[in-house]
C-alpha cells in the first residue's frame, strides 16, 4: 500500500531558504485540507515557533544524536497522529555532528524514519546548473531517496520551465514547487536566527506565503508516497513517558517571556510525565517564584535585549532567597547571562543582572560557541551563542567532552548548553530534584 506520512524539506546549504520554503508548503498543503504536524530536525527554536503559527499545533524537534535514534521513530509517529508529517532539516542534508550524512544530519534521520527528501536549492542565477548539483546530492543518498525539488528564489514562469527541463533531461526528481524572488517574502532575522513571530502579522504571513507557493497539490502528494505495510502498524508509545514519576509531587518553576523563550517543547512534556507540575513565571514582568516551587528552571533566550527589564526585575529578590536555601536551579545560556552581576550588550553598555552568581557575560560580535554537547553522566544537548563569560573561581557545573562546562554554586547549575532531558531522564531529574542532591 502507497500512503504519504509525511516527507523532510532539506537544503543543500543553510541559508537557502528552507524555512520560508517550509512554512509556505505547510501553510498551503492546509489551505488544500491536508492536516499537518510539524517537526524541526536539530536543536532548534526559533523555527518550531514558526511552525506552530503555520500549523496551529506544537512542532517537535527530531534530532539522531540529541534525541537519540532509537527515539526519533515512535516520536514523529506518536505526535503526528495520523496527520502529514513535514520535517524541516537542519544545515545542509548530509551535515551533522561529524562526517557525512552522520549522527544528527537530516540525511541520518531520513533513514531513521523512512520518510522521502524534498530538496529545496536556491535557484537565482541558476539553470542548468541544477541538474549537477542535484545529480551530486541525489548519488549520495544511500538508505533513503530524494522525492523532488523545489527552487526557491525564481525569476518567472520561463526560468522554472527552464529548471524543470534541466531536471528531467537527466532524470532526476521532478521539481515540484517554487518561490518567487520576492524580498516581502524574506522572514526578518537577528543575531541567533529569524526574529520570533508575532501573532496576527506572522498570520498575514503564512497567508502570503502560501499564496506564492507555485505547486500542483496532487503533485507533491504522489512524490512523497511511500510503501508500508498493509497490516497497519500498532499504536506506538510515546518515548517521553518512560511509565515512571521522578519528579512526582514536585514543582518546577520555569521562566518564560520574551528573555526565556527557548524551550523545547518535549522538556515541558517530559516534565509532565515525570509527575512534575510546571509553574510559568516572568523574570521581565518581575513574577516571584510561586510560594510551593521546589526547583526552578531558567531556559535560553534573549537577555540582551531585555537588560533594561531584567535589571530591575523582582523576580531575583525571590530566586535569591531559593538558592540561599539549597533550591535546585538550572541555567541554560540566557539564564546563566541573567543569573550574573552584569551582562555587556551589544552596544557596549554594561547592566547589573541578578547577582546570584559571581559571574559576567558580554555579548560578541561574532558566534562564540556552537556544536553538539554531551555530559559524562549522559544527558545530551547542545550549545549556540553570541555571547561569552568572562573567567570566575566558580566550579565547573558539567564535565563536557567540548564546550564550556559551564559554573555551579550551591544547587544551581549553569552554563551555555540547552538540554534535551529525555536523553539522561535519570540524570536530568536529579538537576532538578529537591530531594536529589548531586
Amino acid at each position: 500500500m502507497d500512503t504519504a506520512r509525511g516527507f523532510i524539506v532539506a537544503s543543500a546549504h543553510s541559508r537557502s531558504g528552507k524555512t520560508t520554503v517550509t512554512l509556505a508548503l505547510m501553510a498551503a498543503l492546509r489551505r488544500v485540507g491536508v492536516e499537518v504536524a510539524p517537526f524541526k530536525a536539530g536543536p532548534d527554536y526559533i523555527d518550531p515557533a514558526w511552525h506552530r503559527i503555520a500549523c496551529e499545533r506544537d512542532a517537535i524537534n527530531l534530532d539522531t544524536f540529541m534525541v537519540g535514534r532509537p527515539a526519533c521513530r515512535p516520536l514523529f509517529e506518536h505526535r503526528r497522529a495520523g496527520a502529514l508529517g513535514i520535517i524541516e532539516g537542519v544545515m545542509g542534508l548530509y551535515d551533522g555532528k561529524s562526517g557525512i550524512g552522520g549522527p544528527g544530519s537530516t540525511a541520518d534521520l531520513a533513514k531513521v524514519l523512512d520518510l522521502p527528501v524534498v530538496l529545496v536549492v536556491e535557484a537565482r542565477g541558476m539553470a542548468g546548473s541544477i541538474a549537477p548539483l542535484v545529480d551530486g546530492f541525489v548519488r549520495y543518498a544511500e538508505g533513503f531517496r530524494i522525492a523532488g525539488v523545489i527552487a526557491n528564489r525564481v525569476g518567472g514562469a520561463m526560468h522554472v520551465q527552464m529548471l524543470k527541463e534541466a531536471l528531467a533531461s537527466r532524470h532526476l526528481p521532478p521539481l515540484l514547487a517554487a518561490l518567487p524572488r520576492d524580498e516581502s517574502l524574506t522572514l526578518e532575522e537577528r543575531h541567533l536566527g529569524l526574529i520570533l513571530p508575532g501573532d496576527r502579522k506572522s498570520e498575514m504571513e503564512m497567508a502570503h506565503l502560501a499564496e506564492a507557493l507555485v505547486w500542483q497539490p496532487d503533485d507533491l502528494l504522489t512524490a512523497i508516497r511511500t510503501k508500508v505495510p498493509d497490516t497497519p502498524m500498532a499504536p506506538l508509545p510515546d518515548p517521553l513517558a518512560d511509565g515512571q514519576k521522578r519528579l512526582d509531587g514536585q514543582t518546577i518553576a520555569v521562566a518564560r517571556d520574551a528573555a526565556f523563550c527557548f524551550i523545547y517543547r518535549a522538556n515541558l512534556d517530559w516534565l509532565a510525565h515525570q509527575g512534575a507540575e510546571v509553574r510559568f513565571f516572568s523574570p521581565i514582568a518581575g513574577d516571584p517564584l510561586p510560594a510551593e516551587t521546589t526547583a526552578a528552571w531558567l531556559p535560553g533566550g534573549y537577555p540582551e535585549l531585555h537588560c533594561k527589564a531584567l535589571f530591575r526585575s523582582k523576580s531575583w529578590e525571590t530566586l535569591a532567597t531559593f538558592v540561599q536555601q539549597d533550591g535546585p536551579l538550572l541555567a541554560e545560556c540566557g539564564g546563566m547571562m541573567a543569573l550574573g552581576r552584569s551582562l555587556t550588550d551589544k552596544a557596549g553598555q554594561t547592566w547589573p543582572m541578578a547577582g546570584i552568581l559571581d559571574l559576567e557575560t558580554r555579548m560578541t560580535p561574532r558566534l562564540a560557541g556552537l556544536g553538539y554537547r554531551q555530559e559524562q553522566s549522559g544527558p545530551r544537548g547542545h550549545e549556540f551563542h553570541h555571547s561569552k563569560r568572562e573567567p570566575c573561581s566558580l566550579p565547573a557545573a558539567f564535565q563536557l567532552d567540548r564546550g564550556d562546562p559551564g559554573v555551579r554554586h550551591k544547587r544551581v547549575r549553569a552554563s551555555y548548553v540547552h538540554w534535551y532531558f529525555p536523553s539522561a531522564p535519570e540524570q536530568c531529574a536529579s538537576w532538578l530534584s529537591r530531594s536529589m542532591a548531586t
